[in-house]
């Protein structure tokens, strides 16, 4: 979703061409994403690029499909123990999402149809919360990118790049050559390795594995019927997947840069825990699957040029939130590659061109 999302923005007035190491798009995280748009989630950051998106995401532009985003309320639960970090996250959302309502432990139960009342003290419903269509945005952002004159280039994994006068040449591992004064560096999990060869110090990325897994829900229980339901302590989230219920740990396990697989003591972890928080009863898995999310060390995207190396673009570190954040960032980044500064929309929102640059990272670990 980076590389396609800042080239479309770009190609308006610039020669584009998107390098992808793959046989085809899409094939890492975020043909995995389990996309949903939600306001209430990540850091300040992340929440302005959120709500920033909203408006694009709900009126999309020619050539996406329609619509992108489907209903999904969201009721993050909070446990006996958990209630006052509960509280601090309201605190700190409701700015931006001024419709966030608090729950009680029975309102909880009600809601979501599988919390144990046991369980549960207190809840946060996020009702404009939405589920997003992953293949609509991304086939609308690599459409529109091709349209507007961009050219996308699969299996072109980068071998080589070398700063040759004002303009950057690139050879891929086949020996095909490109040449532009630019280069954006929307990499993901292998942004590291493509800084090293322009000779850019490592913004010091994370991949963290994270595992999804679905089920069969209950027999009395409709899954259409239920919500999205996340833990505020981050210990599993799940939601409607059709007839099946999606679920996932939340997990945040480092790895390498790779094409990530589950594992078998990932999804048993979860199945214990959601079987404690929930009434499902998980005994058997239909289907899983695992995908990196990749962050730095604030958990905040990384936009704009390298303060070190002429023409080097940093698009990074995403992490879980770049699907929903996509239509603001590539729109920052376009700006910045452009000007060096942010959209109305976004300073607007108090977002600063200092809070996405690399040079903010540095003392960091």
């Amino acid at each position: 979703i980076a590389g396609v999302s800042i080239g479309y923005e770009l190609a308006t007035d610039r020669k584009v061409g998107l390098l992808e190491m793959e046989a085809t798009l899409a094939y890492h995280t975020t043909g995995r994403s389990v996309a949903t748009f939600l306001e209430s989630y990540g850091g300040r950051t992340i929440r302005v690029l959120t709500t920033a998106s909203r408006t694009f995401m709900e009126d999309p532009p020619d050539g996406f499909g329609r619509p992108l985003l489907k209903s999904l309320p969201l009721i993050w639960v909070a446990p006996h123990g958990d209630v006052d970090d509960m509280n601090t996250m309201y605190e700190a959302v409701v700015e931006l999402v001024p419709d966030m309502r608090v729950l009680s432990g029975d309102e909880v139960v009600a809601a979501t149809k599988v919390i144990r009342p046991e369980w549960v003290a207190a809840g946060l419903l996020e009702p404009g919360a939405s589920e997003i269509d992953v293949a609509a945005l991304h086939g609308g952002y690599a459409g529109g990118l091709r349209s507007r004159g961009g050219e996308i280039h699969i299996s072109t994994a980068v071998a080589s790049m070398q700063r040759v006068g004002s303009n950057w040449r690139v050879i891929d591992r086949t020996g095909n050559e490109f040449e532009a004064p630019v280069v954006v560096n929307a990499a993901g999990s292998w942004c590291d390795l493509v800084a090293t060869m322009a000779g850019a110090r490592p913004v010091g990325i994370h991949p963290l594995r994270r595992t999804v897994f679905t089920i069969g829900p209950p027999a009395d229980i409709d899954s259409h019927t239920i919500p999205l339901v996340a833990d505020v302590s981050g210990t599993f989230y799940l939601k409607p997947e059709g007839p099946q219920i999606l679920c996932s740990p939340a997990d945040e396990v480092p790895s390498e840069p790779c094409d990530a697989r589950p594992e078998e003591i990932d999804i048993a972890k979860a199945i214990d825990v959601i079987n404690t928080a929930t009434i499902l009863d998980i005994r058997h898995v239909r289907s899983s699957w695992a995908g990196l999310r990749n962050f730095v060390a604030d958990r905040s995207p990384v936009a704009g040029f390298d303060d070190l190396v002429d023409g080097f673009f940093w698009f990074v570190g995403q992490g879980g939130y770049g699907i929903q954040i996509s239509p603001a960032l590539a729109q920052a980044g376009a700006s910045l590659v452009r000007s060096g500064r942010l959209p109305d929309t976004l300073t607007g929102l108090g977002l600063e061109v200092a809070a996405l640059g690399r040079q903010r990272l540095d003392g960091l670990a």
